[in-house]
């Protein structure tokens, strides 16, 4: 994405010839072939070589790793393997081709930037640990609280009379409650309200059973239908940002109930609470609507890019995006 941001292509050399190979290079030429180039795949000791049939040239091994660096002027290297042991990688040479000036980056690094997401089969405690980002720092933290201020009060200071109107709307409907207030998980853990436009029924969980809204989910009234697709049923939470339970962007709030069934399956999911949960937040901008284990799995792939990478770059970016996905319809909730 920032190499087509730039208008350059980047060459990229493969060091792998099995299958993890095989399907970063399918990704690369069927939706980055603009950002990348694949000069070719170095091949290791791979137990699956002869099986996989690359996209590709496939370098003789008897020439060193340096000498393809040299020969083919790559931009960078991307190791694509299942083991990272001694014997299976070359890494001497690797080491020498870093020393050179090439980047060196592993799947997860490069799957991180290519797609913009954490992929969670990659990741271990110890790349948590020792790997870069996941920091907030103080200044960083005072600059996202000032702008969260500000940038709240400005929006409830044009937008209150859209907001009036979706009030009145909502009363003329089914005469019930305007506001909603759920029980969501904040900053570590700590549990607060949140605050919303009522876009379903009044009778929407009478039997007490906490479900995930669907596409079209017969809960949800008309007038609901609307300010959900539009994002006005949010809007009542800059009063939440005012009151520091939550911020302009980061990963969406959830349910305790959900939280804690999400826990259980899903590694690192707890990941998503060090960082204040947002109105909008990169997972809504990047991933269609989803109500299921599979979706929470892949949104936490974003959000874990979010906690990663946040930045007060990256919050104008997502609220930009959010902007365009409420003009067109798109993205998830």
């Amino acid at each position: 994405r920032q190499s087509a941001l730039s208008g350059m292509t980047r060459k990229i050399l493969i060091v792998g010839n099995g299958r993890e190979a095989q399907t970063l290079a399918m990704q690369i030429n069927e939706k980055h072939s603009a950002a990348y180039s694949i000069v070719g795949f170095y091949p290791t000791d791979n137990a699956d070589q002869n099986t996989v049939q690359l996209p590709g040239q496939v370098f003789d091994a008897e020439t060193s790793l340096e000498q393809v660096v040299l020969d083919t002027r790559v931009d960078e290297i991307i190791v694509a393997v299942r083991e990272h042991r001694g014997g299976v990688l070359p890494i001497r040479q690797l080491l020498e081709c870093r020393i050179l000036g090439t980047p060196v980056h592993n799947l997860t690094t490069f799957y991180e930037r290519l797609k913009g997401e954490v992929p969670l089969e990659s990741m271990k405690a110890s790349w948590l640990i020792y790997g870069t980002g996941f920091t907030q720092g103080q200044i960083r933290a005072w600059a996202k609280r000032l702008f969260d201020i500000f940038s709240a009060g400005i929006l409830l200071l044009f937008l209150w009379p859209i907001m009036l109107l979706a009030a009145l709307f909502i009363k003329i409907e089914d005469r019930g409650p305007v506001f909603f207030q759920q029980e969501r998980v904040g900053l570590f853990g700590k549990p607060f309200f949140c605050l919303k436009f009522r876009s379903m029924r009044t009778d929407a969980e009478k039997d007490g059973v906490a479900r995930w809204a669907t596409t079209n989910d017969n809960r949800i009234t008309r007038v609901g239908g609307f300010i959900r697709k539009t994002r006005i049923d949010e809007l009542p939470q800059l009063i939440n940002v005012l009151r520091g339970e939550m911020s302009m962007v980061g990963p969406r709030p959830e349910r305790p109930t959900f939280v804690d069934m999400l826990e259980k399956d899903i590694p690192f999911y707890a990941i998503r609470h060090s960082v204040k949960p947002g109105v909008t937040g990169w997972a809504q901008v990047r991933y269609a609507y989803g109500a299921s284990i599979e979706d929470a799995k892949r949104k936490l792939q974003f959000d874990l890019y979010y906690v990663k990478n946040n930045s007060v770059f990256l919050d104008f970016f997502i609220l930009f995006e959010t902007v365009r996905v409420v003009i067109f319809g798109e993205g998830a909730r």
